[in-house]
């Protein structure tokens, strides 16, 4: 037996935290450490996916031109078919564009045709051409405003130069100053837009005055 005694180890504290980021030969702390954010390995791994050779990086710049090529193709192809579409039907309207008041005429002309057949006969009496007359006429403006024609025929009311054509003046006591007295013939619009303008008669004062 050694004449010296075994001295018991030394209970370390329970307080005491063992940090394993505190290295052994800094107790105190004293060197400072550095504590990666979380995503730092994923972005890691982004980096290195994003490393790729020059023969994929080319082979991909190749792919991508001619996708956006295509794209330009496609899209050249479509606008020149809305083209092509345009010009046809701006040809079919110039062509057909009256086909509604087309066929609403040909009522009117059938009118027209019986009316000289009924004038023909010898039983046609004045009376019975002016009636066929009248119906024509009354067919002829039902057509005109199913298609948007509408008369003009402003007796009575102030002179307009954008919708009348003065064809003369004339001295009026009744009728007020510049106010259309006499329609010569009557002026007509297709939806609102002037297709003639109706010739009148203006009133004036009278010279006396």
């Amino acid at each position: 037996m050694s004449g010296k005694q075994d001295k018991p180890e030394e209970e370390q504290p329970d307080d005491i935290d063992n940090d394993p980021a505190t290295p052994d030969n800094d107790p105190e702390g004293l060197i400072e450490t550095t504590v990666l954010p979380e995503d730092a390995a994923v972005r890691d791994d982004d980096e290195a996916q994003r490393r790729i050779s020059p023969e994929e990086a080319l082979e991909r710049a190749e792919a991508a031109a001619e996708e956006n090529w295509n794209k330009y193709l496609r899209a050249v192809a479509e606008l020149d078919n809305v083209r092509k579409r345009a010009i046809r039907d701006v040809e079919n309207a110039r062509r057909y564009g009256a086909e509604g008041l087309a066929a609403e005429l040909l009522t009117v002309a059938d009118s027209l045709e019986m009316g000289l057949e009924a004038a023909d006969n010898d039983g046609a009496t004045v009376e019975s051409l002016l009636e066929g007359k009248q119906a024509t006429l009354k067919l002829l403006q039902v057509a005109m405003e199913k298609t948007g024609i509408t008369a003009i025929s402003p007796e009575g009311e102030p002179f307009d130069p954008e919708m009348h054509e003065a064809m003369s003046m004339q001295e009026s006591d009744t009728a007020e100053p510049n106010t259309v007295i006499i329609v010569v013939q009557r002026g007509y619009q297709l939806n609102g837009r002037l297709l003639r303008p109706a010739r009148v008669i203006v009133a004036r004062e009278p010279a006396g005055d």
